[in-house]
């Protein structure tokens, strides 16, 4: 049986990067993918995300969401629950980074991101848990979020300042949902990515950043996608049957050099 058979998922982010291999792999389990996003083009270019999905045979739907506004993440969750009935995992994984150090971010480059990064996550984890608490409960859990936190929530995100204080507050919110909501089966997990390639422009591909990732990595290759939504599929399944409240590094090795 598929791990995630019947199974219904909103992804935010999801047109690209992570979030598109997450939900593609969520799909693939047999869960229904809700994509929520910005925009439906992927970075990568090529397909949709939900057209892939629907190619393969998979259930699912997209939503134009902006995470920073409570009205979008209020409308994601009510459509996708009157859409396919429930919501049983939310992955938030939408983000963005400036690439500017503490005396380079301007306040509006850090409210900005704080908007998307931190009260987004924070809109998107109140709004499924208010989702689950109408749900009746599937064996002992009614519903899984996973935050996407980064390897920069834990060690200093050179050059990239307003990101890295973004990503520990992840780290940290997902501690405090998993505790606070333990009791009314609610699980809070956190995936902490490596340095991943994936199609994101800027100075995440840059040729001497990447040359660093490889000599700073343990691990023979840097991460794919496919890695985080390895860890992603077994965070929504029930094979995660006593884990809350865990930053689960998906990194090579890295935090542990």
């Amino acid at each position: 049986m598929p791990m995630l058979e019947k199974k219904i998922a909103i992804v935010t982010g999801a047109s690209s990067g992570l979030g598109r291999a997450i939900a593609l792999r969520y799909a693939q389990e047999g869960a229904t993918v809700v994509i929520g996003d910005v925009s439906e083009d992927p970075i990568e270019g090529g397909e949709t995300t939900l057209s892939r999905i629907l190619a393969e045979g998979g259930k699912g739907m997209f939503l134009k969401t902006d995470i920073s506004r409570w009205d979008d993440v209020d409308a994601l969750v009510s459509q996708t629950v009157k859409g396919f009935g429930r919501l049983d995992i939310m992955v938030n994984n939408a983000a963005i980074y400036t690439s500017t150090d503490l005396l380079e971010t301007s306040p509006q480059q850090w409210d900005r991101l704080i908007a998307v990064n931190v009260t987004g996550f924070f809109y998107c984890c109140k709004r499924a848990a208010q989702q689950f608490l109408l749900q009746e409960p599937v064996g002992d859990t009614r519903g899984r979020i996973i935050n996407i936190s980064s390897q920069h929530g834990m060690v200093a995100c050179p050059g990239d300042f307003p990101y890295g204080v973004s990503k520990g507050a992840i780290v940290q919110m997902t501690r405090q949902i998993a505790v606070d909501q333990a009791a009314a089966g609610i699980v809070c997990n956190a995936i902490a990515p490596g340095k991943i390639i994936t199609g994101k422009p800027g100075v995440a591909n840059d040729p001497d950043a990447l040359d660093y990732s490889r000599r700073r990595t343990p691990w023979a290759r840097l991460g794919e996608p496919r890695d985080v939504a390895n860890a992603a599929l077994f965070l929504a399944s029930d094979m995660a049957s006593y884990m809350t409240g865990v930053n689960l590094m998906v990194d090579g090795g890295w935090m542990a050099g």
